[in-house]
């Protein structure tokens, strides 16, 4: 048979989902009788279009030529059944070959001794064709690969001329830890209509890039080159009805279609990534690919993703491939990582499209953005999602991460009509107070007026109102200016925390007087009970020391702004919200001597001050907890600032012991642990008056020359050792870091700079 003369017919393979793409590419290389099944594509062609789909596919794994097929329901059939082919028209009895196999039924039950029973029927047929001469196996680099494919019980025994599988392209020498096979990133971009967009000029750009799978694919598609160019060989090489003269017309042509399309002017296509290592995977890939003179890869965190400057760019596409995650800590800060995008798309990119690839669809749903039109692909074994997007202002919703747990889209209404009946039920109220809540309103009054002017002047949302000013009354309440998940506007929220009441004070009368307090919030402050937040420190019978706190769902998340940084704050599950209000000034420090600095926080909590440091423009962050709830909640807030783990380091670890293993240097550190701890985590009890400085000491082994550790706690009685640490340069701050709104209770926390 003359294959170089003769139309045969081939099979394609490819990731399920790039069926019809892939149709359509053969389609237009040159094949014809195109018929589609699960995962491939036959077509018929001439030897020459079957190069041209090896050199030129984006998407097929592999083009076969298949010999035959046979019924398989015994060992000796899928022998002899491969023993009546012509194989020494194929392979020489001197060259080497390799079995691909796939596939069981009742006969054959394992793939590799399916593979070796093929194997065996090739070699003896060669063997005795040949006098005594017989192939040898090669596992790498074969004269003829050969496919062999067992369904239910049918054989079809194939040469593969491709060789290695065709999303090899041979560019990428280094990849991240979840690459898109390049054959798979075409089929995105293709469904995206990049072609479409670069023919127009337009641009893309790719905010989370990896090693830049899809912006080679990309710039490969733009410039009309030939994905298998820089493979080093292909299957049919060493075929014994291999055509060099068809081949080599085949390579020059595509060779000559590179310098045309390299010769003209390439769109603007860039990425970015928050992950140093993997823009520098990239960089190498893009050389490997030899274009480094059009791609542009930076490292930048997802906060930072806008439209280039250097040039005039009216239109393009954002595409991307997200993280998806697979433990529940992960999805949750992914939500809200998606949401960042979303909003980045919204403020920055309106006119534009945008391509969103994600193994979890429900993250999505995140973006607040209507997407045009969702196709489904496999990632490997994962049933994935590619979403498209207009972006235009018609386009925009509330993403579902803005949604109420309960309430659903009405919640906005309920609130309003709960603000009605407030204010036509105030004189009833007002009537309704005792002379002590009246007191307590005329005081709450009294403070908001003049905090919340000074608040409103330093741009502060967040402060404390009111201190156990009256000693009756003895909370603490807390004012917090945010946006609920599900809301769209700021609003104001309350936090009451009732301090426990001396033993000498009868339970119902503290009773009494926590019933005033509910009483006289709302009222004074004119807000509706859903945005306030009561929790009550009461002695209680049993081994229980407090009463337990609300079961007011998560999704009821505050979302507050603290200088250039947003902060997630959950005002109903624990006792603390997850925001210190006294440490605000701290805060503000870190934030003021972060730029360039390495910063490290132990006893992190929620990682406020680390996600301000990095706000600053840290060099990177590292933060210490035990506490894997806490670090979780660092991570949602580390995604609500798009800032990114690669740079934003969390360790969940006792911080005693995670000093004293230290090997890293920084140059700003924070010191800010509680008490009191016997955590179950801990080897040891912390008793920080009693461990205090050998805390220190391990945390200045840490500093580096030049650097400074901030030292804070909140234990009242806490007396320094000066003597033991007069070694150090310790200057104490306490002062400066106590604001307006902390003044009546200047005790809530001592703090120390200390310097080598």
């Amino acid at each position: 048979m003359s294959f170089e003369t003769t139309e045969n017919v081939y099979f394609a393979t490819c990731p399920k989902g790039l069926e019809g793409l892939l149709a359509t590419e053969l389609q237009q290389l040159g094949g014809t009788s195109i018929r589609e099944t699960i995962a491939g594509v036959y077509f018929e062609a001439t030897l020459s279009i079957a190069y041209r789909v090896c050199l030129w596919s984006r998407l097929a794994n592999k083009v076969l030529l298949p010999l035959g097929n046979f019924q398989v329901k015994s060992q000796e059939d899928l022998y002899e059944g491969v023993r009546a082919m012509p194989w020494h028209e194929h392979l020489s009895p001197t060259g080497s070959l390799l079995v691909d196999f796939v596939g069981t039924n009742d006969a054959i039950r394992n793939t590799q001794f399916g593979a070796v029973k093929v194997k065996d029927a090739i070699v003896d047929l060669l063997r005795e064709f040949s006098g005594g001469e017989r192939p040898s196996v090669a596992k790498r680099d074969p004269d003829l690969r050969v496919n062999a494919r067992l369904s239910k019980d049918k054989a079809i025994i194939s040469i593969d001329l491709s060789g290695e599988s065709l999303h090899r392209r041979g560019y990428r020498l280094k990849q991240g830890s979840a690459p898109l096979k390049e054959n798979l990133a075409a089929g995105i971009l293709l469904r995206a209509g990049w072609p479409e967009v670069a023919a127009k000029g337009g641009a893309l750009l790719d905010p989370m890039c990896g090693s830049g799978t899809l912006l080679i694919e990309a710039a490969l598609m733009a410039a009309d080159i030939a994905p298998g160019l820089l493979r080093v060989s292909f299957g049919f090489e060493r075929w014994l009805n291999h055509s060099k003269d068809v081949w080599q017309d085949v390579r020059d042509e595509a060779l000559a279609r590179k310098e045309a399309g390299l010769a003209g002017a390439l769109p603007e296509i860039r990425g970015y990534d928050a992950d140093v290592r993997v823009i520098r995977a990239a960089e190498e890939n893009i050389v490997s690919a030899e274009l480094d003179h059009w791609l542009r890869v930076s490292r930048k965190e997802l906060a930072e993703f806008k439209k280039p400057t250097h040039t005039a760019l009216e239109f393009g596409l954002v595409i991307s491939n997200p993280p998806y995650g697979e433990r529940l800590g992960e999805v949750e800060s992914l939500k809200i990582l998606y949401a960042h995008l979303g909003e980045r798309l919204r403020n920055e990119f309106q006119g534009w499209q945008a391509a969103v690839f994600t193994g979890n669809p429900e993250l999505g749903k995140q973006m607040g953005l209507r997407s045009d039109k969702k196709y489904k692909f496999f990632n490997g074994t994962i049933a994935s999602e590619l979403l498209l997007f207009s972006i235009d202002s018609v386009a925009f919703v509330q993403s579902r991460v803005a949604q109420d747990a309960r309430f659903g889209a009405d919640v906005e209404e309920r609130q309003k009509a709960e603000e009605q009946i407030a204010v036509e039920n105030r004189e009833q109220q007002a009537a309704d107070l005792s002379n002590g809540a009246r007191m307590l309103v005329n005081r709450l009054q009294k403070n908001f007026k003049q905090l919340d002017k000074w608040a409103r002047k330093n741009d502060i949302r967040c402060y404390r109102l009111y201190d156990a000013d009256m000693p009756e009354y003895a909370a603490a309440i807390d004012i917090y200016r945010g946006m609920a998940e599900r809301g769209r506007e700021e609003q104001l929220y309350v936090h009451v925390q009732e301090y426990a009441a001396p033993k000498s004070v009868d339970e119902d009368r503290a009773a009494q007087r926590f019933a005033e307090i509910e009483a006289a919030v709302p009222f004074a402050l004119e807000v509706p009970a859903s945005r306030i937040s009561y929790k009550q420190r009461r002695r209680n019978k049993g081994t229980s020391q407090y009463e337990k706190v609300s079961e007011r769902p998560q999704g009821d998340l505050i979302t507050v702004v603290e200088g250039s940084s947003r902060l997630q704050i959950n005002l109903w599950q624990y006792l603390d919200t997850g925001l210190f209000l006294d440490h605000r000034p701290v805060r503000d420090l870190i934030a003021s001597k972060a730029r360039d600095q390495r910063f490290l926080n132990l006893f992190c909590y929620t990682a406020t001050a680390s996600v301000r440091a990095a706000m600053a423009g840290a060099k990177f962050t590292v933060s210490v907890d035990m506490s894997n709830t806490y670090l979780n909640w660092a991570r949602r807030n580390f995604a609500l600032n798009g800032l990114s783990e690669a740079r934003n380091r969390l360790e969940q670890a006792d911080c005693l012991r995670w000093l004293e293993e230290n090997t890293q240097q920084f140059d700003l550190i924070l010191l800010d642990p509680p008490s009191f701890s016997n955590s179950k985590r801990m080897e040891d009890v912390l008793d920080i008056q009693r461990d205090h400085v050998a805390l220190i000491h391990n945390a200045m082994r840490a500093l580096s020359e030049g650097g400074t550790l901030i030292f804070s706690n909140n234990l009242r009685s806490f007396k320094l050792d000066n003597d033991a640490l007069s070694a150090y340069e310790i200057k104490d701050i306490t002062a400066q870091t106590i604001d307006q709104d902390f003044q009546r209770n200047t005790k809530i926390h001592q703090c120390w700079l200390i310097t080598h």
